[in-house]
């Protein structure tokens, strides 16, 4: 009992020197009861598709649209053998990245792009799936997924793109590339990621990044700026004798896993936990507190 006679033994007691108010939380309440609102980050793909009608009509533009332009007009520069060597790619696909270059337009419209989530078309958009969204998945996904690229830095799902050809591990160290004053990707972009992800942490009041980008990718953002709890979740398949990370299946999962917080309206990373599809479960054993790990 205290001084007015009340049992505080199943309460936590919060009292403020300025105020002449006692505040009482049940000892059974906990933080992670409280929604949580998070972000997920992804990594783009090299698989295009803008051939396929978009299954929604709505978009919006880049953010850092006039970065994707000063990269573009350098990149024009070089020789589609000189872009083969660049991106360690072959003389055809050389040959077709000196054409999107020579092609891309800054002031550009729906009729000559596509939004970005419906655009790419890789492991992780497999899993993703994103043609099978509602109206209000879409709304739900363009506050809270972002996804990394190397020409356009960070984008929202229905951001426009055009057809591009980037990686974040690109290396800038060619003579016809001075003018850029940056020998990598991440130089060029320094810490736009990161302010650009803080500022989207602020608008939707998230406290927690999901993780579900690449190494190469994530790196480029410069976690140590971020201002969020960062939880990755890593998946892992049973290969002679042990749980491995199979990079096919962890892409595609990784694109299942997005689509699970966006269709689902997760708000906190406990709830991540209750994912299992394509025969995935959490293990706790191999788990840590910002390492997920999904097993099957």
């Amino acid at each position: 009992m205290n001084s007015i006679g009340f049992d505080t033994s199943s309460f936590i007691v919060f009292t403020f020197t300025h105020l002449p108010y006692l505040f009482l939380v049940p000892r059974s309440f906990h933080t992670f009861d409280l929604p949580q609102p998070v972000l997920i980050l992804i990594s783009p793909a090299k698989t295009l598709d803008f051939e396929t009608p978009a299954s929604c009509d709505r978009f919006s533009q880049p953010a850092f649209l006039a970065e994707a332009e000063v990269l573009v007009k350098q990149l024009r520069k070089l020789s589609a053998t000189e872009i083969s060597s660049l991106m360690k790619i072959s003389d055809k696909l050389g040959e077709l990245n000196a054409s999107r270059y020579r092609t891309w337009q800054a002031d550009f419209d729906s009729t000559h792009a596509k939004q970005a989530i419906l655009a790419f078309r890789g492991d992780v958009y497999q899993g993703l799936d994103a043609d099978s969204f509602s109206q209000e998945d879409f709304d739900f996904a363009q506050e809270h997924l972002r996804i990394l690229s190397g020409l356009y830095g960070l984008l929202r799902p229905l951001d426009l793109i055009q057809p591009y050809r980037l990686e974040m591990g690109t290396k800038l160290a060619h003579a016809k590339l001075q003018d850029l004053s940056a020998d990598t990707l991440d130089d060029f972009w320094q810490d736009k990621l990161a302010q650009g992800i803080n500022r989207q942490l602020e608008k939707i009041n998230a406290q927690n990044i999901i993780n579900l980008a690449s190494n190469e990718y994530f790196k480029a953002v410069k976690p140590k700026l971020l201002r969020g709890n960062i939880v990755t979740p890593v998946f892992k398949d049973w290969n002679k004798g042990k749980y491995k990370v199979i990079s096919f299946y962890a892409k595609k999962a990784r694109g299942m896993m997005s689509a699970f917080i966006i269709k689902n309206r997760l708000e906190n990373p406990e709830e991540l936990k209750g994912f299992t599809e394509a025969g995935y479960s959490y293990n706790a054993e191999l788990s840590e507190e910002k390492s997920l790990v999904f097993t099957r």
